[in-house]
């Protein structure tokens, strides 16, 4: 009787115990969205013509550009939209340095610039062997100071001085401009880590992504595919995830696995986080800017 009433409890707790093991199995093996919860991508600035290059500042503003209109815009932590800059030489990537200057791909001016706290604008770099770049698009400041950024054009290609479409590293002490890259078709977005030892490189051109290795001269070495899909601008979050802007935005794992995507109500162009705790994720997409709460922070 009590070999018979072990085997009766036993036959009737095992099956409930099974079916436990596996919903926690199945809840365990569903990710879990960088998105946070019950949150939407929400429109909070519209009427632009074409918007890019976020960039955030010490404080957790967040500068962009409306390339057509010529302007740069600074939407404040306190949820304030202004101009900071008319005529600004049709720039496109942002990317603040150390000391609180906003460097800008000035695509129109063809020349990358720095714009001080006070709004002077200083040009950095404009030539490469004498000849004019092609339009400096993103670009991204190392650990050192020293600034990488693409150079393809998009629109009339008649003005042309260089052979190509290439990415250049700009030395910390503006000295010397290096050619990096020459063997892309058009690169755009470009981001390293914050520990200053890989730089990403996006190729809409070709449809692919790329991770370099940095050596300490900023000359590139090790080219790898990260991913099978070209980006206009990008960012990293504090575990290492790479956005990449398509169709939506497209989230990949730092071993390059396509993790999550998050669709936007128009074609996202660039991104960044922001915020006073950097846990939103701030979008820029055609006539509007858009954000996001997120449950991780920006790199």
């Amino acid at each position: 009787m009590i070999t018979h009433f072990r085997f009766c409890c036993l036959g009737f707790v095992f099956p409930g115990l099974f079916l436990m093991l596996l919903t926690a199995q199945s809840q365990a093996s569903e990710p879990e969205s960088l998105v946070a919860q019950e949150s939407k991508v929400d429109k909070i600035a519209g009427g632009f013509r074409f918007t890019e290059g976020p960039a955030v500042d010490a404080h957790g503003n967040v500068f962009f550009s409306d390339i057509p209109n010529n302007r740069i815009h600074k939407w404040s932590v306190d949820g304030k939209l202004t101009t900071l800059r008319e005529k600004s030489g049709g720039a496109n990537g942002l990317f603040f340095d150390k000391k609180g200057n906003l460097l800008a791909c000035e695509g129109g001016s063809r020349r990358l610039t720095s714009i001080d706290p006070k709004g002077k604008v200083t040009a950095l770099a404009d030539k490469f062997n004498g000849k004019n770049l092609n339009s400096p698009n993103d670009l991204w400041i190392d650990p050192k100071g020293g600034v990488y950024f693409t150079d393809p054009r998009y629109g009339p290609t008649d003005n042309l001085e260089q052979d190509g479409f290439h990415v250049y590293y700009l030395t910390s002490d503006r000295k010397k401009l290096i050619r990096v890259v020459d063997d892309l078709v058009k690169p755009n977005g470009v981001l390293g880590t914050s520990d200053g030892k890989r730089l990403f490189i996006a190729d809409p051109g070709d449809g692919k992504t790329y991770v370099y290795k940095i050596k300490g001269d900023g000359t590139l070495t090790g080219k790898k595919l990260f991913a099978a899909q070209g980006s206009d601008g990008m960012t990293l979050d504090e575990k290492g995830n790479l956005y990449l802007t398509g169709a939506g935005v497209a989230i990949y794992n730092p071993a390059g696995k396509l993790i999550e995507t998050i669709n936007t109500p128009e074609r996202p162009a660039n991104l960044c986080f922001g915020g006073k705790d950097r846990k939103t994720l701030f979008i820029t997409a055609r006539t509007s800017f858009y954000a996001v709460p997120m449950t991780v922070r920006g790199q």
